[in-house]
């Protein structure tokens, strides 16, 4: 990505994302957050990657709500970005990447405890000799 269409992009996603946190009326959109555009290199389509939280229905309704706004939310890019000849026709997308690294997360947590679990049963075996940890080992 050159110079020029990483500011356009950063550009686009600090207006979505103050329109649609400030501006937008519509019920539907709530818990919105612009996560990433990504910039053709002719400037003339602009990938808005949204992430909403909320279940799955929440998610269908605000991007139903995000895709009716779509005209509005390039007149406000064009607003802003006056400098361009050529405003991006924005094309919105599900950011599934948050439920993604907190399900990661969620599985390392569980690891976490069955290591701990581990720990705690092997220190819980009696000293009688029979399962001690240094059972392998040999005297030198």
């Amino acid at each position: 990505m050159s110079r020029r269409t990483k500011q356009v992009a950063d550009s686009i996603q600090r207006v979505l994302g103050e329109t649609i946190q400030f501006e937008l009326k519509d019920p539907r959109v709530s818990f919105a957050t612009v996560v990433g555009v990504e910039v053709s290199a002719d400037l003339q389509h602009a990938r808005v990657r949204i992430s909403v939280m909320g279940d799955e229905t929440q998610r269908t309704e605000t991007m139903q709500g995000l895709q009716r706004a779509r005209g509005f939310l390039r007149r406000r890019v064009a607003e802003e970005l006056r400098h361009m000849r050529f405003i991006p026709e924005l094309h919105l997308e599900l950011d599934t990447s948050l439920d993604y690294s907190m399900r990661i997360d969620e599985v390392l947590r569980e690891v976490a405890r069955e290591r701990e679990q581990r720990v705690e049963d092997v220190e819980e075996v009696p000293e009688t000799g029979e399962h001690s940890l240094d059972e392998g080992r040999s005297e030198e």
